[in-house]
């Protein structure tokens, strides 16, 4: 093959494929790919589009409801439950007193023990800051209207927490955390009390009840032992009486007040 054959052989190798891509036809077909492309990006952004506007009208619809149950939420896919509940935590966020309160009311049926508990601990350290915070500007105890206003919670929530708290699992489980603590408390006050501080010395000497000759004493057993109540072999302990319900410990109370009132007084 001569100089000139081989030349053309390789020009057209090379330059015919880029003669093609440029000819009219195929760029007739690039265009009509991209428009089609577009085409495809468009409806797919629109058919999102639709079905958002879907999950909202359902989201919408739920939350006018007067209240909100688990079986109202049976229509919704896994995507659009956690969508309505953001937007409920959202809107709950935003409220205070008794609107809050109110709107609590309306979603309480779906909310979880587990987030129940949260905003327990939450109004719970709220009420708790608020109390030492205007304790140290007022100089007094700060009422309810000055707690609710300090914590944006309503008068009623206040008041039902500070009447109930100590039934709670979760103060209860606060106290057993102090009580884990009592050993390192203790420890620090025999440092004081080694290190020739008099005030830490009786302080430790009153909390493992140690008597003036040195010898431990067992005021603090025996007051243990004696902690209960025993009816005709029936024995009423500290601790079974804290699992009674409210209206149980009413019950008691008034039998107790009943008993205390009929008996004789002394000359």
């Amino acid at each position: 093959m001569s100089e000139n054959s081989e030349r053309s052989v390789l020009e057209k190798e090379l330059f015919f494929p880029l003669a093609e891509k440029y000819s009219p036809l195929h760029s007739e077909q690039t265009e009509h790919y991209k428009k089609s492309q577009t085409q495809y990006h468009l409806d797919q952004m629109k058919s999102k589009k639709t079905l958002q506007k879907l999950t909202d009208l359902k989201i919408a619809k739920i939350i006018s409801l007067e209240q909100i149950t688990p079986d109202d939420l049976e229509e919704l896919s896994k995507s659009e439950k956690g969508q309505l509940m953001q937007t409920l935590t959202d809107q709950f966020r935003e409220l205070s007193g008794t609107e809050r309160d109110d709107f609590y009311t309306k979603i309480e049926p779906i909310i979880g023990t587990v987030s129940k508990n949260q905003l327990w601990e939450s109004n719970h350290i709220a009420i708790t800051a608020a109390i030492s915070n205007l304790m140290q500007d007022y100089g007094r105890m700060p009422s309810t209207t000055e707690l609710a206003i300090e914590t944006k919670l309503s008068r009623q929530t206040i008041h039902k927490h500070l009447k109930e708290y100590t039934l709670h699992p979760h103060y209860l489980k606060e106290i057993e955390r102090f009580r884990f603590m009592t050993s390192k408390v203790l420890a620090k006050v025999f440092q004081f009390a080694v290190n020739g501080d008099i005030g830490a010395a009786k302080l430790y000497f009153n909390m493992v009840g140690a008597s003036n000759n040195g010898q431990i004493q067992n005021n603090t057993l025996i007051q243990n032992q004696n902690n209960f109540i025993q009816i005709n072999g029936t024995v009423l302990s500290q601790d079974s009486i804290k699992q009674l319900e409210p209206e149980q410990l009413n019950y008691l109370e008034q039998i107790l007040k009943s008993t205390i009132a009929n008996e004789p007084k002394k000359e």
